[in-house]
């Protein structure tokens, strides 16, 4: 089985399909695929659920089952089989698992999406994926919170608990080996960008030169589903960053120095490799930050650079609610889960913070006791 990429003449963006040995549609997958793209998910959202229903299809092959007559016993031995380092061979020595608790999570995730829609088309009878509890002391209340408030949620059967991971982040020394490992101004730009704004590596290619209001040093973030780099925002919303002057006056040493002749609606274009004036692609981003690791062995990748940005707003104390804001997440809880985690330093500022604070108050409160008395 492999999943091919597909381009649908009717529409101006990729598509995934599933196929079987015979190299046929799987007409199941196929079906939720092309809903998800009606719903207009991102065409890397939609390669996902393929790869992951592959892997389904493949386990419904191994273990000879009918995927409509699938039960949760059937789809816990899914799991099982996920996480075997080789599916079908029973080893007496502890090994370990072929994925992660996260990978497997997001791939049975797929696949109860994948029963939801089919059981909504009348394709399978109900699937009990999904059991109703009222929860407790949760960390985050929604806005209608009082309304909702004891009313069951539905939480899915089959869920492995996943360790928590601090998402990795650069360190300012580190930025500055990255920055001056550039050969050019465009890259440095980029670089600079991504770390200044915490964009996302889809939202600056995509980047048009109208979206940059120079004059009041403010970035706006335009979701476009026509970028013939196939860049994507993962965002509905139009909303704009401030940045720093200093960016400003490195793109303006962009346009002056090596733009030139190849301006285009584009702000970030091929200047020296491939079809030189077109919008740069994710692969060519790949092919810089392999250099880049290569010249300073820091293992890095655009999506540090919105860790770090965000991770820094937050030791900066601003509230989780302006670094949702600025991130352009759809929920502030995003924010609170993964970038508030407080290390040894922080927890040593926070308490020098404290003491210069408390310091500071005893003294006040002395200099009044001598002013009554005086």
């Amino acid at each position: 089985m492999k999943v091919q990429k597909v381009r649908l003449p009717d529409k101006n963006r990729p598509n995934w399909v599933v196929l079987d040995d015979r190299y046929m549609p799987i007409l199941p997958i196929r079906k939720f695929t092309g809903y998800l793209d009606s719903l207009g998910r991102s065409p890397n959202t939609i390669r996902s659920y393929a790869y992951h229903l592959r892997l389904y299809w493949e386990y419904l092959k191994d273990a000879g089952l009918d995927w409509k007559n699938i039960g949760v016993s059937e789809l816990a031995e899914f799991i099982s089989w996920l996480r075997r380092p080789q599916p079908g061979v029973i080893s007496i020595h502890e090994q370990e698992a072929k994925r992660t608790e996260a990978t497997v999570n997001a791939i049975i995730t797929s696949v109860c999406m994948f029963y939801d829609f089919q059981e909504r088309i009348g394709e399978v009878d109900e699937i009990p994926l999904y059991r109703s509890q009222v929860q407790h002391n949760r960390r985050y209340k929604s806005f209608l919170h009082h309304i909702t408030k004891g009313k069951p949620v539905q939480t899915k059967l089959l869920k492995l608990k996943e360790p928590k991971r601090i998402p990795k982040t650069l360190t300012q020394e580190q930025i500055d080996q990255l920055t001056d490992a550039c050969n050019r101004i465009r890259d440095k730009f980029l670089i600079t960008l991504l770390h200044d704004t915490g964009m996302r590596i889809g939202q600056a290619l995509g980047l048009r030169h109208e979206d940059i209001e120079s004059q009041d040093n403010v970035i706006r973030i335009v979701p476009r589903e026509d970028n013939i780099n196939g860049a994507r925002a993962k965002t509905r919303e139009t909303y704009p960053i401030h940045v720093s002057m200093e960016l400003m006056d490195l793109y303006t040493e962009y346009l002056l120095e090596e733009l030139g002749d190849y301006y285009t609606d584009y702000v970030f274009v091929n200047l020296w490799d491939g079809e030189i004036g077109a919008p740069m692609k994710y692969g060519a981003v790949a092919a810089l930050f392999r250099r880049l690791i290569k010249k300073t062995g820091i293992a890095v990748h655009p999506h540090m650079f919105r860790h770090t940005h965000a991770t820094e707003l937050i030791r900066s104390k601003w509230d989780a609610a302006r670094v949702q804001k600025r991130l352009g997440h759809a929920h502030v809880q995003t924010v609170v889960n993964t970038y508030t985690h407080l290390n040894d330093e922080d927890m040593k500022q926070a308490h020098q913070d404290y003491m210069d604070k408390r310091e500071q108050k005893r003294t006040e409160d002395g200099s009044d006791s001598k002013l009554v008395r005086d």
